[in-house]
């Protein structure tokens, strides 16, 4: 058989629990899908007419493997106004195909088989699948409700042995909407400069933060050098089709992630590079009014599950709420399968995100008001039809 040519490495890794949740609630117009972290709007307006003056002047061939300087150059300035962070473009800015793929080529660049990876949970679920494939050791640490799902300096230092090599985390964090403080972050950077650690940040939902400001590890002291920061341009930006990510940090750990690049996607898509640069230069205003639209969705849609009786903790960053399901004494899976059946609502279930996420279901609010209202009704019948035996606990979360 030819599934026996398949690596072992693949076979071993599951697909996507959120893709696959996607692709249940695909083409079903009866469907509300709260599963796919995607913003409702379309990329501003002025963004893609540059890209279509720049189709029309012939702008189609290759960009250097790092991208576009103008692109770093703006990516650099950006960083530094907005979270205080300095990179130098020329050497510690590189353009990749999404954020995703930054994520890829950091574990790549930095894991040798045996290496061990931090990964604060629940996280986002390709962290874990890459590193399997590429022979590290997945070590994960809860960061869970008691914590307000924030990594403690406690927790990390509990997983710390004599093979932890990488902390790869994502704050705001995504499923659970936590974010980290200066204040919170401060024994976290002692831990890893103490224990030689690298920190791969994925800060993808940087922007969206409601009552902090984004605070980066790499701008706390001593840790630039040991973070490679992660983000792009697909959620704050709404350019997910764009598939535009970067990432920032030490020359010489970039330059290993940029030998992969070459060899691999050699570069980004020129049009959605140049779509980077008039965002940066002249979007920032339709950002900042997403994110207005994000938290007054927020405030409606937490409210309306805690009234329904699902408990959920205040997300302070990112767009998804992740209510608790562990009243209902199903399973998340269990939950997400019946509230897709019965009640036309798609969610992801808790336990894709590792550790902590069982017992939880993460519901995108980055859809329109009436969607998210209309998904709170049918929440609500479906929660009132739930066998009484299994409501039991509930009110008591």
């Amino acid at each position: 058989m030819l599934s026996d040519r398949i690596s072992p490495r693949v076979r071993e890794i599951p697909s996507s629990g959120i893709r696959a949740f996607f692709e249940l609630s695909s083409g079903n117009e009866n469907v509300i899908s709260l599963g796919v972290g995607e913003p409702d709007f379309v990329t501003p307006e002025h963004v893609r007419a540059a890209c279509i003056r720049a189709l029309n002047n012939g702008e189609t061939g290759y960009t250097p493997n790092a991208g576009l300087i103008e692109l770093r150059e703006e990516i650099a300035r950006y960083l530094h106004n907005s979270f205080h962070l300095r990179y130098e473009p020329a050497h510690e800015v590189m353009v990749t195909v999404g954020s995703s793929e930054a994520v890829d080529l950091a574990l790549r660049a930095f894991i040798s088989p045996g290496d061990e990876v931090i990964i604060p949970a629940p996280s986002y679920i390709a962290y874990s699948p890459i590193t399997h494939l590429n022979g590290g050791v997945i070590v994960e640490v809860e960061a869970g409700a008691r914590e307000g799902f924030k990594l403690t300096a406690k927790a990390l230092q509990k997983a710390i042995t004599p093979r932890s090599k990488i902390l790869m985390m994502n704050f705001p964090n995504n499923p659970t909407g936590a974010v980290m403080t200066y204040e919170d972050w401060l024994p976290i950077a002692e831990i890893v400069k103490a224990n030689n650690l690298i920190v791969i940040s994925d800060e993808v939902y940087a922007e969206l933060t409601y009552n902090h400001t984004h605070i980066s590890i790499a701008s706390l002291p001593g840790m630039k050098e040991r973070t490679i920061v992660i983000s792009g341009f697909s959620k704050a930006f709404a350019m997910t089709g764009w598939r535009i990510g970067y990432a920032c940090g030490n020359r010489e750990l970039l330059a290993a992630m940029l030998k992969i690049h070459q060899y691999t996607a050699m570069c980004a898509p020129i049009l959605g590079q140049i779509a980077g640069i008039e965002s940066l230069r002249n979007g920032l205003p339709e950002k900042d009014e997403m994110k207005a639209s994000y938290n007054q969705r927020r405030a409606f849609f937490i409210n309306g599950l805690r009234e329904i009786g699902l408990p959920c903790h205040e997300p302070q960053g990112a767009f998804y709420a992740f209510p608790s399901i562990a009243g209902t004494g199903l399973s998340s899976e269990e939950f997400s399968l019946q509230l897709l059946n019965k009640a036309g609502v798609a969610a992801v279930p808790g336990h894709v995100f590792g550790a902590g996420g069982e017992g939880y279901i993460r519901c995108c609010y980055a859809v329109s008001q009436q969607k998210l209202t209309e998904a709170l009704d049918r929440i609500e019948r479906f929660m009132r039809v739930l066998p009484a035996r299994r409501m039991t606990s509930v009110s008591n979360l």
